[in-house]
């Protein structure tokens, strides 16, 4: 902005300048009583006429009047322009509400108006940014909760429909566990809200497949399947139990919706990793879904929400989710192994 004004203001000087070397130039140049290019009343020997004296100041006069007026256009030109990016500057902030997150740049060419443009620019893609953040953690929020909450629902009925004490007791340590996890999936969520990067606990395979195994099979004992785990024991991965639990749960109640037979869990070591495998009996992935079937915007019944979350936890925790098999299912889970 202040180059825009030092800039006017030059061009100002300049144009009253030059008026006024004009106007010096006629009068010099105009002939005297003799007809000599140089009037006489100016030569060396003569003294300037109090008429020209009185003509010559009434040019200057004239001369610094009309730079006056065009130096005042010019000026009121660059207000004009300055004040048009600052009206479009005012639109597009307004514009910010409803959500324009690429503005086109305005390439005003005056500095301070750029910056301001630019920071706007700046301020909208992160307002976005944050938006679509915010709408995945409620969608992630939604997912991750409700396959938790089912499952104490069907425990709670389970303990609501027998008067077997034990089989009470043994449910309501089940649901307990459960009401346990889901405190750690609200506080996973909660985390995941900050940038911090924490390393990776060390986790057993073993107790948290052992956990998940008691939670679903009665559901597949009820869909006329069941769940089997085989494989290395004793393995150590790094995740958190919150993650690694709800990765698998994401890829069992998958296999409980659109799977048949037996579910086979598998674990082994291969290098530095641990590879979990769960595979079924089921139609599988459609070829045309397969390639894209960890997508958020991918939908197959439903399941595209919690394939693209178990990948973002597996991946979180410095490991990968993988669909190895389209047909028959086979995922893969490669986690960092870990000394217990």
């Amino acid at each position: 902005m202040r180059r825009v004004l030092l800039g006017t203001a030059l061009q100002a000087v300049l144009t009253t300048l030059l008026l006024v070397l004009a106007v010096l130039a006629v009068l010099l140049a105009w002939p005297g009583p003799r007809g000599s290019v140089i009037p006489q009343r100016i030569a060396p020997d003569a003294a300037l006429p109090p008429a020209a004296l009185v003509a010559l100041l009434v040019a200057v006069l004239l001369a610094g009047v009309l730079a006056l007026g065009i130096s005042t256009w010019l000026a009121g030109r660059r207000a004009d322009r300055v004040a048009w990016f600052i009206d479009t500057l005012g639109e597009r902030a307004e514009q910010l509400g409803p959500g324009d997150p690429r503005p086109v740049p305005l390439n005003s060419g005056i500095e301070e108006v750029d910056r301001l443009d630019a920071a706007l620019a700046r301020g909208a893609e992160e307002g976005a940014r944050r938006l679509a953040s915010e709408r995945d953690f409620a969608a992630d929020a939604s997912h991750q909760l409700r396959t938790p909450l089912t499952a104490l629902l069907m425990r709670l009925e389970e303990i609501a429909s027998t008067d077997d004490m034990a089989v009470v007791g043994e449910e309501a340590t089940i649901a307990i566990g459960q009401v346990e996890r889901l405190s750690g999936v609200v506080d996973d969520l909660m985390s995941r809200t900050r940038s911090e990067a924490e390393t990776s606990p060390t986790v057993s395979l073993d107790s948290v497949l052992a956990s998940l195994q008691r939670e679903w099979q009665p559901a597949f004992a009820g869909a006329r399947r069941s769940i089997h785990v085989r494989g290395e024991r004793g393995l150590g991965v790094r995740a958190t139990p919150v993650a690694l639990a709800q990765i698998l749960t994401t890829l069992l109640e998958n296999s409980l919706t659109h799977g048949r037979g037996t579910v086979e869990i598998s674990a082994r070591r291969a290098g530095p990793s641990v590879v979990i495998e769960v595979a079924d009996g089921g139609d599988g992935v459609p070829a045309a879904i397969a390639p894209h079937v960890f997508e958020r915007s991918v939908s197959s019944s439903g399941t595209g929400l919690g394939l693209s979350l178990a990948r973002d936890l597996a991946e979180a925790a410095g490991g990968r989710l993988e669909l190895v098999r389209a047909r028959p299912p086979l995922f893969a889970l490669f986690l960092s192994a870990s000394e217990l």
